[in-house]
């Protein structure tokens, strides 16, 4: 496993709270880009701490981007408590290292719910996200993410643009180019901890849909919900939906 690296962090809720979650973000995205999960939880008497995966961020920048490099921080990155994460979100490349971590360190986490996660990214869909990393680069400011995304929420927009601007972009395009073939699925078929993924609606956009997601729920600890109208950030996208589908995974 590659050498990990320590990320930074920040958080929501009581320290002494009796329940850990860890969120994962999205490539070109942040830790603080998880604030909706993040205020979800402490509400629900959880305490949640957002990482900064590295090379974006605050993080410790490398040369080493597969998603076994990222998953390698993550299992690294230990509880409060110490114990295992009662909880891990990870969302895109998020979902997907978080995948890896758990399928090899099964103790990392005691559940995982997983945000339309790149588990397998078809050429099509690395040229959509590539396309998409790009104008972020170009423009990074907050006019051009409230143009594209002009329904979701202030701080996302004003996240979102400062996400852009700390982002290593060597690190961005090294991701994709380090993981060709883009394809966790044999980790996501070890996976032994019970994991809910909240897909995004195929119909607006979704990375995870159709022989993916038959695929991957034949492992009988993964269940799946989609929240409809959605695109791949559903949590920015319709939170409230989003939230209601968490709740419903933590029943």
């Amino acid at each position: 496993m590659p050498a990990p690296l320590s990320l930074p962090r920040l958080s929501w809720g009581d320290p002494h709270a009796t329940r850990h979650a860890l969120l994962v973000h999205g490539l070109g995205s942040t830790g603080a880009l998880m604030w909706r999960y993040g205020i979800e939880l402490a509400d629900a008497g959880w305490h949640a701490t957002a990482v900064d995966l590295r090379g974006h961020g605050a993080a410790p920048r490398a040369v080493d981007y597969t998603i076994a490099a990222y998953a390698a921080d993550l299992v690294q990155t230990a509880a409060p408590d110490d114990e295992p994460w009662d909880l891990v979100i990870g969302h895109s490349l998020g979902g997907a290292a978080a995948t890896v971590a758990s399928a090899g360190t099964p103790a990392w986490t005691r559940r995982l719910v997983l945000i339309d996660p790149a588990i397998h990214l078809s050429d099509h869909d690395r040229e959509v996200v590539r396309q998409s990393q790009q104008r972020a680069f170009d423009d990074p400011s907050e006019a051009a993410a409230r143009a594209e995304h002009p329904t979701w929420h202030a701080n996302d927009i004003e996240l979102k643009a400062l996400a852009a601007q700390q982002a290593s972009r060597f690190a961005v395009e090294q991701t994709s180019i380090q993981n060709t073939p883009w394809d966790v699925r044999a980790d996501a078929a070890r996976l032994t901890v019970p994991t809910h993924i909240i897909a995004s609606d195929p119909k607006v956009y979704s990375i995870f849909k159709g022989s993916l997601a038959d695929e991957v729920r034949r492992n009988p600890v993964v269940s799946m919900s989609v929240v409809t109208g959605a695109g791949h950030s559903p949590h920015r996208d319709l939170p409230d939906d989003t939230m209601r589908h968490l709740a419903d995974a933590l029943r």
